[in-house]
């Protein structure tokens, strides 16, 4: 049937108004951009006019100017960002050399470069860039090739000659990069060597901080900075600003990055780096390397040192570059997987891996404990969803029926099959304690705390987060929970957003991958929140499950967490068990005096428990925001400045 003109440009609205949603919407606030151009219903409006004006480019070109100022408006903050609290001046370069000059250890530090298809503006800034470190004691190991361009070939000589830190190596092989590199390190005499690529370059007090965290952590035996790019017009922008170790981050992307300090000896042990792993050299070098070392030997400088030049390469050829990355990243992956003997497998997934892992060939019995009260149409919505949807084999469903006196609730869990157990309990509401009790009840040696609100999307959901729950290490399990409406209401908890804790990327659109893809990633956090949490019943008997003398209703879920991480154990948010969920609709808002003292009550005892472990979540960044759940930058960071 031919569409009529008014349904074909409605569904043009329609499509513009999504597309105004991902480019506006900075993550955590889209729903504040709405707002501040009046309405859904403006915006509608204003589609539909430029529409039938313009045409579809009229508005296409709108968006992409949209696009460009949210652009230009996030690197100029950062530009006054790093011209506050990243920029030395001459003061702070002599305290900097005093700082140096007492170090009771001075490493030697080893850059391997390769000089394939560099500039030869681009080399010399990045040659200098070691030159001009305040940190003295480096030497640069660069391989090239005899048949190389002569311009670059008289320029690294020059170089030599002046300065004997730097060694030059020329390799008549035409090979694999691995080669070149692999020469590079036969040479490097450091205690300490990394890779510098020959279009970037460092920031002069790079190799300071790093020679300060090896004296400040001498059992350190790798050490990763944060990273920026560098613009077309020589600008710092698009920061990448880490937490500290993460290791199924890790295997998520290679959040090391560019800059990573590796102990010499034991690259050399590992055997140097493989030519079949060509476009994931460092990737595949890393995931060795971890292998050979403990977790707390792992160390981040949060701090922005090594600066990545964006390339203008044409789309075509940066797909291709991407693709056989991700291609060789996987196989890295892979291979590492099947080294330490993991039961699972790699694939590529958005902006990095995916890892699946195995379910035991007798999947447990988990319990899934959903305390309700009444709410007939949420807790049908929840158990019907659960029922239908989920393949997972083995489960239970414990009702806690917190006093229901509604006539439909009852009759509804009076006809549950037998596979949902109903247990009554009219003691005055207290979360954690119903919670508590419910799982002395259980059944299963996995349970999983529900609330009655939730509506199951993903129908692997308890698949997934069961197959990382069983994991050695592996603490409580998150799910990614949407609105209704397709924003994002929890992608795990970052501690002390707010005072005590927020969510992750809250509000940000499905279509949106979050700050680096970590949104849309498998990773460690601090704390995921009870609304869908899967745990080994053990580890919560270890830890005495959640606190229902102290926290009744609120930040329970965020204390079990943190007593979760501080038995050792990681606690873990998976994006591919989604559901959605209605927060709050059962139980309302603190919006009177008695819940507002109660939380004010429950905020009083996290900070009293936890302190400064509050304002350093190691998930998270000192250089990113406490006020608001955006990954946004802090003002000022919470780092150690230098700056006089």
């Amino acid at each position: 049937m031919k569409k009529s003109k008014t349904s074909s440009t409605s569904a043009k609205s329609s499509f513009f108004l999504i597309q105004f949603h991902r480019v506006i919407g900075f993550p955590g606030h889209v729903h504040y951009s709405i707002k501040r151009v009046g309405g859904i219903r403006r915006i509608f409006i204003k589609i539909f006019k430029i529409s039938a004006r313009e045409g579809v480019s009229g508005v296409i070109g709108r968006f992409t100017r949209i696009v460009r100022m949210r652009e230009n408006t996030s690197n100029l903050i950062y530009r006054k960002w790093v011209l506050r609290y990243d920029t030395l001046t001459a003061k702070s370069k002599l305290h900097i050399l005093g700082i140096i000059k007492k170090f009771s250890s001075k490493p030697l530090i080893s850059i391997l470069m390769t000089t394939n298809n560099s500039k030869s503006e681009w080399l010399i800034e990045a040659i200098e860039s070691l030159r001009h470190q305040l940190y003295p004691h480096w030497q640069l190991c660069i391989t090239d090739k005899t048949f190389s361009d002569p311009e670059i070939r008289t320029l690294l000589e020059r170089y030599a000659q002046e300065d004997p830190r730097i060694k030059l190596i020329f390799s008549k092989k035409t090979g694999p990069v691995a080669e070149l590199f692999n020469a590079a390190l036969k040479t490097a005499s450091g205690e300490w060597l990394a890779l510098l690529d020959p279009n970037d370059f460092l920031g002069e007090q790079a190799l300071f901080w790093i020679a300060q965290e090896i004296n400040q952590h001498p059992g350190a035996r790798l050490i990763y900075s944060d990273e920026d790019k560098i613009g077309k017009n020589g600008d710092r922008e698009n920061p990448y600003f880490k937490c500290d170790w993460n290791p199924d981050l890790f295997f998520s992307q290679n959040m090391l990055g560019r800059l990573c300090l590796y102990h010499t000896r034991l690259v050399k042990k590992i055997g140097g780096f493989r030519f079949e792993f060509e476009d994931a050299l460092d990737y595949d070098l890393a995931l060795r390397f971890t292998e050979k070392i403990k977790s707390i030997q792992i160390r981040h400088i949060p701090r922005v040192l090594y600066h990545e030049r964006i390339r203008p390469l044409n789309k075509t050829v940066t797909e291709e570059i991407n693709t056989r990355a991700a291609l060789a990243g996987v196989k890295a992956l892979s291979d590492h997987l099947k080294r330490v003997k993991i039961k699972a497998e790699a694939e590529p997934s958005n902006l990095g891996f995916r890892v699946r892992y195995q379910l035991p060939p007798n999947p447990p019995m988990v319990s899934l404990i959903i305390p309700t009260r009444n709410g007939f149409k949420l807790i049908k919505t929840c158990i019907d969803s659960i029922l239908k949807m989920t393949t997972y084999p083995n489960y239970e469903i414990i009702v806690v029926d917190n006093g229901s006196d509604d006539k439909r609730t009852l009759r509804y869990l009076s006809e549950l099959p037998k596979k949902v157990r109903v247990i009554r309990d009219d003691s005055p509401f207290n979360y954690s304690a119903l919670n508590n009790r419910a799982v002395k009840t259980a059944k299963g040696s996995i349970v999983g705390l529900i609330n009655n609100d939730l509506e199951v999307i993903s129908p692997d959901w308890l698949s997934e987060m069961v197959s990382h729950a069983v994991r050695p290490g592996i603490g409580a399990v998150g799910a990614r929970l949407w609105y209704p409406k397709n924003s994002l209401q929890h992608g795990g908890v970052i501690i002390g957003i707010g005072g005590v804790a927020g969510h992750s990327h809250k509000h940000i659109a499905r279509s949106e991958f979050g700050y680096f893809g970590r949104a849309a990633q498998i990773q460690n956090l601090s704390a995921v929140t009870a609304a869908c949490l899967v745990i080994k019943k053990s580890i919560y008997d270890e830890v005495h499950g959640l606190n229902e003398k102290d926290l009744k209703v609120a930040y329970n879920d965020v204390d079990f967490c943190l007593k979760i991480r501080e038995k050792g154990y990681r606690n873990l948010y998976t994006p591919y068990a989604e559901l959605y969920h209605h927060e709050s609709a059962s139980r309302g808002y603190e919006n009177n005096l008695k819940k507002r003292r109660r939380m004010l009550k429950e905020v009083r005892y996290m900070v009293r428990r936890w302190g400064d472990q509050l304002l350093n979540d190691p998930a998270y960044s000192p250089n990113l925001t406490l006020k608001h759940e955006n990954f946004g930058l802090a003002w000022p960071p919470r780092t150690e400045l230098i700056k006089f």
